[in-house]
């Protein structure tokens, strides 16, 4: 394992506070997930607690960036339980996507949205102010949150209040990677018609998973023609598929949007072992993933990456040992793979999750390797007729998305090199 001290150009914003967005006590978003990350990066030598930032608070004038003075008054009267209770309080709820099985009401939920939110917040003021070129939050990534509503584990949309505020603080042009196994359906409704965002979603196919969005064809609306890109890809997928259509995809885009900065969407239920999901990506195929991101941001806006956290509900077998190579990489270290999981990190997630047996390793077996697209559907494959009938469906993907967007941003879908 390579370990150094937090580079000076990164920064990693945290608060225990962090840990009081807890929807309820079944559900599968649980904060202990950030609590075993945070403590394995810091026993791993990856973060000290010294080089924590704690978050500002977010206020009510840059949360209505994106939400409606009408959600945001919504949300603080069902933050209270009497009120959230009575009939009226239950009406005002049920209007906003609130109160459901997927966001239920809690306590104090504005405080605790409004906390994650300041968290991402804090990275892009960071970032502008040029205190740091790299800044994450992990509790971030609450992509699924609409203008009016709740949805999918997500009250506050973090990712576009902090786009909104970088666009009015001096950048032309920000593109949003998502690269969490749901469609980043908010952040795509809230920018669909602003050219100076391009989102950008790699996800488990619309027709078989939760929001059942970000088909192909979902390109942004007039003058924004062009600046949505979705990548559905089928249940069963693997790292060197994922990672194949990525590299044929995304750094094409990226490179002819030409951000002024890379805001990603890091969730990791794509991991095979995730319980709400169908991908089959390991933690260093998701690893691959990070460095490609950030590999982009240096190549095309001056290092400029903004990263949050997302989805990830296999809590202790892969949200913390994925999210610690994610800080890894924002820090600039590298862990190796096959360093073991530290004693008193597996005693700890015993004790918090009742989990018996704990991850050993801070890798999978993976090898973060793909074959890259050769602009075609399947060129030469060696292998069994099963992987040739994968990567064709793979391929397919690459080109339905390629032949959608990539004309409406000068370029040739059909040329791998573009």
């Amino acid at each position: 394992m390579g370990q150094s001290s937090q580079s000076s150009d990164s920064a990693v914003i945290w608060t225990p506070d962090f840990l009081r967005y807890r929807l309820s006590e079944s559900h599968p978003m649980n904060p202990v997930r950030l609590e075993l990350t945070m403590a394995l990066a810091q026993t791993l030598g990856v973060l000290s607690e010294s080089a924590w930032i704690t978050p500002e608070i977010c206020a009510d004038h840059d949360i209505t960036r994106v939400h409606t003075p009408e959600y945001v008054s919504a949300v603080k009267r069902v933050s209270n339980p009497t009120d959230a209770a009575t009939p009226a309080g239950q009406l005002i709820a049920r209007a906003h996507g609130l109160g459901t099985e997927d966001t239920p009401i809690f306590a104090d939920m504005h405080h605790a949205g409004a906390t994650i939110t300041g968290g991402t917040l804090t990275a892009a003021k960071l970032i502008q102010s040029g205190q740091a070129t790299r800044a994450l939050s992990l509790a971030g990534g609450m992509h699924h949150a609409m203008p009016n509503s709740a949805a999918g584990f997500c009250i506050y949309n973090d990712c576009a209040i902090a786009i909104d505020w970088l666009l009015n603080n001096g950048y032309k042009r920000i593109a949003y990677i998502d690269v969490d196994v749901h469609h980043g359906d908010g952040v795509q409704e809230i920018f669909f018609d602003d050219p100076r965002v391009m989102t950008v979603s790699l996800h488990q196919h619309p027709a078989t998973i939760w929001p059942g969005t970000g088909w192909a064809a979902e390109l942004g609306r007039g003058k924004a023609e062009g600046t949505a890109v979705n990548l559905p890809l089928l249940p069963g997928t693997t790292d060197a598929q994922w990672l194949r259509a990525f590299h044929a995809v995304v750094p094409g885009a990226i490179h002819a949007f030409k951000p002024d900065v890379i805001v990603s969407q890091c969730g990791v239920d794509t991991h095979a072992d995730d319980p709400l999901a169908d991908l089959k990506l390991t933690v260093e195929g998701q690893n691959a993933a990070f460095l490609a991101m950030r590999d982009l941001a240096d190549e095309v806006c001056e290092g400029r990456w903004l990263v949050t956290g997302g989805g990830g509900y296999s809590i202790t077998r892969v949200v913390p040992r994925a999210w610690t190579h994610l800080i890894a990489a924002v820090v600039g270290t590298n862990i190796d793979f096959s360093t073991p999981m530290p004693t008193e990190w597996r005693e700890l997630a015993q004790r918090r999750t009742g989990e018996e047996h704990p991850p050993e390793l801070m890798g999978d077996g993976g090898t973060g390797e793909y074959t890259p697209w050769s602009g075609s559907v399947v060129g030469t494959v060696t292998g069994p007729p099963s992987l040739e009938r994968d990567l064709a469906r793979v391929d397919s993907a690459i080109l339905e998305t390629r032949r959608s967007v990539f004309p409406l941003l000068g370029l040739d879908p059909d040329d791998p090199r573009d």
